[in-house]
């Protein structure tokens, strides 16, 4: 039991005299260090060099580790900031795209003389019957009733169908019971354009277009104003194919309605429209 607390006690003071001693010894002048003291400066000095390299690797693992905490904790609010700003993105382009359209239905209305009434889109129908599409309107109107002109910025959407308080029903220009009097807005040859009523495409043709007429592909097709049904000078479908035979009276033209009925979102109705004359019918020979 002796020997264990000497042995003890020992270790103590060896523990706390060899720092000392090696201090000592680094303090020391080298002109006065004795044979020990540099014997200790040489055992210390690797002890000291592989303690610093030591410290110095782990103050850089420290000062590591807090940087990527910082980076992470940064990261994270870059990635959040940017999902925000990507939303916001997203909602000022809609807000934009909405105004466009908004303005370009107004100047529309500002360039129609008779009075109109503007409708939201909410639903579209199309089977072997029809190419129709139902429309709320914005106010009600005594004056909406069937056969008036639905126009949008980009051209003639078609007629009134059927009216149920504020509900219309709206027979697109590509419906095969539909027709519109036009000319080739670059040649002003006159033809009249019928919907085909294709389940797979909004398609029209035109019809009495003289063999002699200039069309070409890529034509815009304008209302003529014959009838005082639509305006005159509405874009209603762009020529996609042309037909020139060597016989007969008339060529035969395809067209694509101006209007994409699949972004159609706000639409107007014509009021005060006067007497029509009705679309001629597909056995005579002149418009």
């Amino acid at each position: 039991m002796n020997f264990k607390r000497y042995r003890d006690w020992l270790i103590v003071v060896l523990s706390l005299a060899v720092p000392f001693w090696f201090l000592r010894a680094s303090m020391k002048d080298p002109k006065q260090a004795t044979g020990a003291d540099r014997v200790l400066v040489q055992i210390a000095a690797p002890i000291q060099t592989a303690t610093a390299v030591l410290a110095r690797g782990l103050s850089h693992l420290w000062s590591d580790y807090v940087y990527l905490v910082d980076v992470k904790a940064d990261n994270s609010t870059l990635v959040s900031d940017n999902a925000r700003l990507r939303e916001r993105t997203r909602e000022l382009e809609s807000l934009e795209a909405e105004n466009r359209r908004l303005r370009r239905l107004l100047d529309l209305k500002n360039s129609v003389q008779d009075d109109v009434v503007t409708a939201q889109v909410v639903g579209k129908t199309t089977n072997e019957f029809f190419r129709m599409m139902r429309v709320t309107l914005d106010r009600s109107s005594p004056a909406i009733v069937p056969n008036l002109p639905v126009l949008a910025p980009d051209g003639v959407v078609g007629t009134t169908l059927k009216v149920a308080g504020d509900t219309v029903d709206v027979r697109l220009v590509a419906d095969a019971g539909a027709g519109v009097d036009v000319i080739v807005q670059r040649t002003e040859a006159r033809g009249f354009v019928r919907g085909t009523g294709d389940e797979r495409a909004y398609s029209c043709n035109v019809e009495y277009l003289k063999r002699t007429d200039e069309v070409d592909i890529g034509d815009v097709l304008v209302t003529s104003g014959v009838g005082l049904r639509f305006p005159k000078g509405i874009p209603v479908c762009t020529v996609t194919k042309v037909t020139k035979r060597d016989f007969g009276v008339y060529q035969q033209v395809g067209c694509a309605p101006t209007v994409d009925f699949s972004r159609l979102d706000e639409v107007l109705v014509v009021l005060g429209a006067r007497d029509v004359i009705p679309p001629p019918a597909k056995d005579s020979k002149a418009p």
